[in-house]
């Protein structure tokens, strides 16, 4: 029960190609936003969906793998864990961010060209 501590399982649509970039050292980082639906019908019997998007990233070998498989509109399955930061912007605002690190990810469908 210890990998229950801290486990987050989304599945959803990528917003844009990843992004892969090498820092100091060589380590490997990518980067990318993905978008998961909640549909339900409100006491009015009306349909709601609603779209939440959780910014992702995955570190060295997974990283590189997620930029060559991965493409914008992907429908994907990420596990992995929630992580939060803040940070001091420009104006000196304390601003706080909050991301997925991902540990497994699964191609469930690739986006077909639109003509």
């Amino acid at each position: 029960m210890n990998n229950l501590r801290n486990s987050v399982q989304l599945i959803g649509n990528l917003g844009s190609n990843p992004e892969l970039k090498i820092l100091e050292g060589g380590k490997k980082l990518t980067t990318v936003s993905i978008a998961t639906k909640d549909i339900y019908q409100n006491a009015k019997g009306e349909k709601i969906v609603e779209t939440t998007w959780h910014n992702i990233v995955a570190w060295g070998k997974l990283a590189e793998n997620m930029e060559v498989l991965l493409r914008k509109g992907n429908e994907v399955a990420l596990k992995g864990k929630l992580q939060h930061n803040s940070y001091v912007d420009k104006d000196g605002l304390k601003r706080y961010t909050s991301q997925v690190v991902v540990n497994e990810f699964m191609l469930l469908s690739k986006s077909e060209p639109k003509v």
